[in-house]
């Protein structure tokens, strides 16, 4: 078995990056649109949800504060793209290792690398697609410009989030491969547990189960999902900076999922290529 040497992701920094240029690379591969499947994609999702939750079901946008942008497809893309970069990213972690079994079988890097290259190409596509709609708020006259490096911090704990649970998913699935069709069913139930399609103010502060009174706002907002998405919103929607203890909700999620992810790696990684 031929060893490269060993390290973190800092020492491994070179195949990280050749990695992820691979990934973004045969991403669109053979494809007549390429790239442009990246802002296809969320337009058309946009599309058909405005079309359901603003034109049938009604579902009015709040008044972006202090913006004053009332707009659901606004609304809904600035939330529809930080939960679309979570759903590729983990889904690409997640059969990351598995994919490359004969490579880890044949030579020795930091297996870790594979989920994190995943998940920064899907990074790669979030950072065109706000760059698209930063420019699509410019031209009806709300400028994001001075707000764009708040942006890039809530980008950078998002990914640190994504990681992380993509980091720990992609080893599990190596010994249990049931994790590829639970993260499916996860998130679908997350989706519909993350205020993108709809305003935070429709969850209601109590609500009645089987005669017991459930603190259902409390428990929501457990979902560290909610506060990245709300923060997006804040940049982009309501053309505000988040609050502190937003950004600390945000900062606590991502040091606990890559605590956690980096912890069920190292434990199961020795096994990989066994399993394989």
């Amino acid at each position: 078995m031929k060893t490269i040497k060993r390290g973190g992701l800092a020492r491994a920094r070179t195949l990280l990056i050749n990695l992820t240029l691979k990934e973004n690379r045969s991403k669109y591969k053979r494809s007549a649109l390429g790239w442009a499947w990246s802002m296809v994609n969320p337009i058309g999702t946009m599309l058909i949800f405005t079309f359901v939750f603003r034109l049938i079901l009604r579902i009015e946008p709040p008044v972006g504060n202090p913006s004053g942008l009332k707009n659901f497809p606004f609304f809904l893309i600035s939330g529809l793209l930080p939960w679309n970069f979570l759903s590729n990213g983990l889904t690409a972690a997640n059969g990351s290792i598995v994919g490359n079994a004969g490579l880890i079988k044949k030579v020795y890097f930091s297996r870790a690398v594979l989920p994190a290259s995943a998940v920064l190409s899907w990074n790669t596509n979030l950072l065109v697609e706000l760059g698209v709609l930063a420019i699509a708020l410019f031209f009806v006259g709300k400028v994001v410009l001075l707000l764009l490096p708040v942006a890039v911090v809530i980008i950078a704990l998002q990914t640190l989030f994504v990681l992380g649970i993509g980091i720990g998913l992609s080893a599990l699935n190596v010994y249990f491969r049931d994790v590829e069709h639970f993260l499916q069913i996860l998130l679908l139930l997350w989706f519909y547990a993350t205020p993108v399609i709809y305003p935070i103010n429709y969850v209601p502060e109590q609500a009645v189960i089987a005669g017991y009174a459930v603190p259902v706002e409390s428990l929501y907002n457990l979902n560290p999902m909610v506060h990245f998405v709300q923060a997006y919103r804040a940049v982009f929607y309501d053309l505000r900076v988040p609050s502190l203890p937003e950004f600390t909700r945000m900062a606590f999620a991502a040091a606990l999922s890559m605590m956690i992810g980096m912890f069920i790696f190292r434990k199961l990684e020795a096994r990989f290529a066994e399993e394989l």
